[in-house]
């Protein structure tokens, strides 16, 4: 594993307490191969980060568009927090190269794997949190969401609902949505795509675009807004 030095310095935090950092790297795969390391897993860290980051990205738009509803609100901050979003974060600092897996794991590609790259962002904000307090996680949060938070405000961010969709089914119901073009017309320049999304024999959310990828996509929109308000039967 590389030098928790160079990642603190790539962090831009210096840890008072580097076992803090040290947990937060650690997959449950290496604390089940290596029971005498002295080592927790990252499983409790990542479940107080999720809620570090939810927050303080929901604080953050609370105050920087007042004029928005809560509605517009909600769908921002989950296409921020959905789990690629934060693996892409936790690719961007090198996480996956810093963190002790087991060695099926490792030979598995874990340290590539989504889930472990999004789980051990949200625990190393765990660990900024217990180690310094508040204020530096929200610098942290805010500092490595900067791209982001820019293109909300310019206009320029829209949530990506197909695969806020796909995260929401895949954790419900371990299964994946559907997506079926129903109807097509008008001339070539002109054409209109009508798309329903499925979830097995149950359609969820049908859709309206001048393409299908328009379509698909305010489907899901559709889909995600009934399935976050209600359970499917």
């Amino acid at each position: 594993m590389a030098g928790l030095k160079d990642l603190q310095s790539r962090l831009g935090i210096r840890f008072r307490d580097d076992t803090l950092l040290k947990q937060a790297l650690t997959h449950t795969s290496y604390t089940n191969e290596n029971p005498g390391s002295g080592l927790a897993d990252n499983e409790r860290m990542e479940f107080l980060g999720d809620a570090l980051l939810s927050l303080i990205v929901a604080e953050k738009l609370y105050h920087e568009y007042p004029d928005y509803p809560e509605g517009k609100l909600t769908e921002i901050k989950i296409s921020l927090v959905r789990q690629e979003k934060i693996a892409e974060k936790a690719a961007a600092l090198g996480l996956g190269e810093h963190l002790s897996l087991g060695k099926g794991e490792a030979s598995s590609g874990g340290r590539d794997k989504q889930n472990n790259l999004a789980d051990a962002f949200e625990a190393l904000l765990a660990a900024v949190f217990l180690d310094q307090g508040m204020d530096a996680t929200r610098d942290f949060i805010i500092r490595n969401y900067e791209t982001d938070l820019q293109a909300v405000k310019s206009g320029k961010y829209a949530p990506n609902f197909k695969a806020m969709l796909q995260e929401h089914t895949q954790a419900e119901f371990k299964r994946l949505p559907e997506y079926e073009v129903v109807e097509s017309s008008g001339p070539d320049h002109d054409r209109k795509f009508v798309v329903a999304v499925s979830l097995g024999d149950i359609v969820l959310g049908i859709g309206t675009g001048k393409s299908k990828k328009i379509a698909e996509s305010e489907a899901a929109r559709i889909a995600y807004s009934k399935l976050t308000a209600k359970t499917v039967e």
